[in-house]
């Protein structure tokens, strides 16, 4: 790993893997993949590695005044293919109003849904056809398959609460309930590293260089020309690159700018940190999603008492009427973990994990020494507006409508957590602020956008007022989508590798979607347009 690289994409997470392929696909251009972790094989089948072990960073945030003071735990990919090699193996794209929203800012018109359907469509290889859905991508996406009586049930029960039935989250209708899909092929993870980093692995002119931890961007002025590493044994490395692309993901991509001199400059100056370039957006507009599990006991030996992958349905709902897509976002598992002190006791259970997906909260991601190896200051912000509070208890009665249909009535033992005594605004609120968690969809911190507080041009991918820095990894988001991230963020780093490159854009695909139009309460098909 000496000398000289096109190309030093830093973090072989999800986004890193797929700009690994599509640059090194140019034999002309060296490139260097820079990965704390180590090589991801023995996360290949079907388990929950993310728990324990090796594979996550350990972050923690601050107390979160929102949340009792409480510090949330905050685990994230640690291997190549980062998240995507360790977690549900879910694939969820987000609504296309999502995306349609990200256009509407300042310099984003070419980040619109019609825009970035078809890098969604590149990367897939779906089972389920359709206009809206790729095939022969390098990611392969297989359609749940639902066998328990219990998640059988809870579909149904959706559909008696008056819930659409969809036949695909991710096709043209993501409001509503059915199976998920999943990255599965032939019963094994299809993760970002197996898709797109390990069929280019054999390429003289790509180089992985596993258990290196980036300690700064190398400048020059304003030009970035290498970064600084350090081994497993702490000795500090220094490579020269043309480009650098930070695609260590929402926390790390902007601490390692701080730690380059590169953010707030006086909260810089403050720190210790010598200035490179004034950009306070660098850390900010941080989001994430919140969930939590309400929980019932099983009546009937029906419910898994462990399983590889058991959220095989799920959908997306709205908590009022007058919203014009889904806040509401839910997995459902035919058993129930020991999260709460009433959780089951017996060996039977089953849960619904619900999240809001829409939130005025925002927080930060900030240096707290000059040192790599102190980890940054984490805050989420949440649950700090008035929408938050009616959003979840919403949310919860929501759910409650769902789970007390008569579909799961003959399996039901009754809700154990948050439990029959939690009823009332109040009551359910306090309940929600004692016991939601992170859903690790960490997003936002480095920001599109052409505005005063954007980070990253949209165009290019560079960061603003400085040359051969780029990042391409969910911290560029915008909004946080209202679902998973890792498709999404394949999807960013697929657009990427042409803007990089210098290559055309994939023309925009004009596709109906579906979009209720909540004031007459019809459906509505409408074309993405330009």
């Amino acid at each position: 790993m000496t000398g000289s690289f096109d190309h030093v994409i830093v973090g072989g997470g999800s986004a890193g893997s797929v700009l690994a392929n599509r640059l090194s696909a140019d034999p002309a251009r060296r490139v260097l993949v820079l990965e704390n972790g180590r090589a991801d094989h023995s996360w290949d089948v079907l388990g929950r590695a993310f728990a324990r072990g090796p594979g996550r960073w350990r972050h923690r945030s601050e107390p979160e005044p929102g949340l009792l003071g409480r510090r949330l735990n905050l685990p994230a990919g640690r291997v190549p293919g980062g998240i995507s090699s360790l977690r549900g193996m879910l694939h969820q794209r987000g609504n296309p109003l999502d995306y349609d929203g990200w256009a509407a800012q300042p310099g984003m018109q070419r980040w619109g849904f019609a825009h970035l359907l078809p890098y969604f469509k590149r990367m897939e290889d779906a089972e389920v056809p359709g206009p809206l859905r790729g095939r022969g991508g390098p990611l392969a996406v297989a359609k749940a398959r639902p066998g328990n009586v219990l998640a059988q049930a809870f579909l149904l029960a959706a559909q008696e609460a008056g819930h659409h039935a969809t036949p695909d989250v991710n096709g043209y209708r993501q409001e509503g309930f059915g199976a998920l899909d999943h990255n599965v092929r032939r019963f094994r993870r299809w993760s970002a590293t197996r898709g797109y980093l390990r069929p280019a692995m054999d390429r003289a002119n790509l180089t992985v260089g596993a258990g290196t931890t980036v300690t700064k961007i190398v400048f020059r002025g304003t030009r970035a020309v290498g970064v600084e590493f350090a081994d497993r044994r702490g000795r500090v490395h220094r490579v020269l690159s043309r480009d650098t692309i930070l695609c260590a993901g929402a926390i790390k991509s902007p601490h390692i700018l701080q730690l380059s001199g590169v953010g707030d400059a006086a909260f810089l100056e403050s720190v210790g940190v010598p200035v490179v370039h004034h950009l306070p957006g660098v850390g900010a507009n941080l989001q994430d999603h919140l969930v939590v599990r309400i929980q019932h006991a099983c009546t009937k030996p029906v419910s898994l008492r462990s399983a590889a992958n058991p959220s095989d349905v799920g959908g997306f709902a709205r908590s009022n009427d007058d919203l014009a897509f889904p806040n509401l976002a839910y997995e459902f598992l035919p058993t129930a973990s020991k999260t709460c002190p009433t959780s089951p006791t017996g060996p039977y259970g089953f849960q619904v994990q619900v999240g809001v997906t829409r939130s005025g909260s925002r927080g930060s991601v900030r240096l707290a020494s000059p040192s790599w190896r102190t980890p940054p200051a984490i805050r989420f912000g949440h649950l700090s507006t008035e929408q938050d509070r009616r959003d979840w208890v919403d949310a919860i009665r929501v759910t409650r409508e769902i789970m007390g249909q008569s579909a799961l009535a003959r399996y039901d033992g009754g809700e154990l957590a948050p439990g029959p005594d939690v009823r009332g605004d109040d009551r359910i609120w306090d309940w929600v602020v004692g016991h939601a968690e992170s859903a690790m969809h960490y997003a936002g911190s480095c920001r599109l956008g052409t505005d005063d507080r954007a980070v990253v041009h949209p165009d290019t991918m560079e960061v603003h007022g400085l040359d051969g820095v780029r990042v391409v990894d969910a911290s560029v988001m915008p909004v946080v989508t209202n679902a998973g991230t890792y498709a999404p963020v394949v999807m960013i780093a697929e657009k990427a590798a042409d803007l990089i490159l210098d290559r055309p854009p994939l023309p925009p695909a004009h596709t109906e979607y579906f979009r209720r139009d909540h004031t007459r309460t019809i459906e509505m098909r409408v074309a993405t347009t330009e």
